[in-house]
């Protein structure tokens, strides 16, 4: 039976019992907290508070993170950055109240449509990143890309075990559901997604296409309206009209 270490001082240990429970954050500011509870003459009961407080903050904020690497957003912008004074269709409003969240706690979708550079991807990235620092998982995706990884996966015989995948994200975002022509199979792959997050999870889809121009990217318009039927069911559309950002910059 092996025996239990021993430790010349009480900070040795204190040292190893918090490594030992990962508790990274106490373990790296106890002392300086310890000294300040000492300077301020804090009671018990503050101070445990207190190296609660530090080690919850430090545990969310490496969550945050771990999350933001995962999500995959192309950059990572807020809602904050939003340059209202510039395009004066934007409804801050509506952006501000998607930006709370309410539509993925009730597994709800959204709909961002508009022209080239208006700022749909920056909109739906902010909602993202809102989502990320409230400790949701999030997967930001190009449109393209996720129906030609949904076609090599079927390929490989692995589409089963990627749909279940997708299916532990709260919220996943696909951009740019414009430029691509779908054929059967994509669109088929396509509709499998969207049906299994059917009031189950929520959708943010950035289009240049408005949604009676729909059938354009799928085979036609039964096939473009049994995917609209489950997408606007539950629903938050956002139009956005107005001159180009990245225009804007090259001026």
């Amino acid at each position: 039976m092996m025996s239990e270490p021993t430790w010349d001082t009480d900070e040795e240990y204190i040292d190893a019992m918090m490594k030992r429970f990962k508790l990274v954050d106490m373990r790296e500011q106890y002392r300086d907290l310890i000294q300040e509870a000492e300077a301020s003459s804090m009671g018990y009961g503050a101070f445990l508070k207190r190296l609660m407080s530090v080690e919850e903050t430090g545990k969310k904020n490496r969550r945050a993170q771990k999350l933001r690497m995962e999500a995959r957003f192309e950059k990572e912008k807020r809602l904050e950055d939003i340059d209202y004074g510039f395009n004066h269709t934007l409804d801050r409003e509506k952006i501000s109240e998607l930006g709370r969240l309410g539509f993925l706690r009730a597994n709800e979708n959204v709909i961002i449509i508009g022209p080239p550079g208006v700022g749909k991807s920056m909109i739906a990235t902010g909602i993202g990143m809102n989502a990320v620092n409230a400790g949701y998982r999030v997967l930001f995706i190009n449109a393209k890309d996720l129906v030609d990884q949904l076609y090599e996966r079927m390929r490989d015989g692995e589409l089963r075990e990627t749909l279940k995948k997708l299916d532990k994200i709260p919220l996943l975002i696909i951009d740019e559901l414009s430029y691509l022509k779908m054929d059967r199979e994509r669109e088929s792959l396509f509709f499998q997604v969207i049906r299994q997050r059917y009031e189950k999870n929520s959708l943010i889809i950035t289009t240049n296409l408005p949604m009676g121009r729909w059938d354009e990217l799928f085979t036609g318009k039964l096939a473009a309206t049994a995917i609209l039927d489950r997408l606007v069911h539950h629903c938050h559309i956002l139009s956005i009209t107005g001159d180009s950002y990245r225009v804007k910059g090259s001026k």
